[in-house]
């Protein structure tokens, strides 16, 4: 990965320009590259079968300050025809999240993720299956009761091939919801909040996503803490498609709570990862109903 006839300001012009994502790291990293003296890069892990090619690479580099600053660069061949697409991440826990997503259901290369706060890195790591929604759902949150199971287990047993692949998709988006369920854990990060929100929400694609209002009421954030709520794996239209759904919780300073929703897809006609963010969940999981069924 090291070429030693590359500066390392040209070697930063290529890594972020090739980035699909690289809007998305937070300004105070980028900043903090523009004082990198020296860089090198080394492959941490990989995966290779018939249908994904995946590498993980680290990128280190020494600042005039003397300390070291990392980036964590994903790359896989999910573009159209197989295109190599690269991703750029500020932390190892966003890296082992997006190369989880590129995961074939049941797959055993899923790689283990930092559970479910990505950013603050204090919840315990487990070996998840982007397949099953259980997996990635919060600690506590009881499953599917026996109704619903036995409605589905009738559900798929007078299905076609033809609907499989968006039935998989679909039961777990309308699964009946517990009668009680339990409130999801949130422990709250102060680390920066009012510029996280910003982010998440100059991401957004969709037309109807959170407007200025609610920029605004997230500037008086003061903490947050993220939660992945859904991961699946699926295909429409022949094609892999890959859907992951974010709770961003917001402590606000009088006290208050709010949250922007988050749903990551490639359901898209080029494959390439889009982002879509809702001010409440039902919002995001009829986009993603949608999305699933029209490409």
């Amino acid at each position: 990965m090291n070429d030693p006839y590359e500066t390392t300001e040209t070697h930063l012009e290529r890594l972020l320009g090739r980035a699909l994502n690289s809007f998305d790291l937070p300004d105070a990293v980028v900043d903090r590259l523009d004082r990198a003296l020296a860089h090198a890069s080394s492959l941490c892990s990989a995966h290779h079968s018939a249908g994904l090619h995946r590498e993980t690479y680290r990128h280190t580099y020494l600042l005039t300050d003397g300390s070291a600053l990392s980036l964590w660069e994903l790359v896989h061949n999910t573009g159209r025809d197989g295109a190599r697409m690269h991703e750029l991440y500020a932390d190892e826990s966003g890296a082992q999240l997006a190369a989880a997503r590129l995961c074939r259901p049941g797959s055993p290369e899923a790689p283990k993720l930092s559970a479910f706060d990505a950013e603050s890195g204090e919840s315990r790591v487990c070996s998840v299956d982007p397949a099953d929604p259980q997996a990635v759902s919060p600690a506590g949150e009881p499953p599917m009761d026996d109704i619903a199971a036995g409605l589905l287990s009738q559900l798929e047993s007078e299905r076609t091939a033809e609907i499989d692949a968006h039935l998989a998709l679909l039961r777990a988006l309308r699964a009946l919801p517990a009668p009680a369920p339990a409130p999801r854990h949130r422990m709250y990060s102060p680390d920066n909040s009012p510029d996280h929100a910003r982010r998440v929400l100059r991401r957004a694609e969709n037309d109807d996503r959170p407007g200025e209002e609610t920029g605004l009421l997230l500037k008086t954030a003061f903490a947050h803490h993220i939660t992945q709520v859904f991961g699946r794996q699926c295909q429409v239209e022949g094609k892999d498609a890959g859907f992951m759904l974010y709770e961003h919780a917001f402590l606000l300073i009088d006290g208050s709570e709010t949250s922007l929703w988050e749903v990551e897809h490639t359901a898209t006609q080029d494959g390439r990862h889009m982002c879509e963010v809702y001010e409440t969940e039902s919002a995001a999981r009829e986009a993603m109903e949608l999305r699933a069924q029209v490409r």
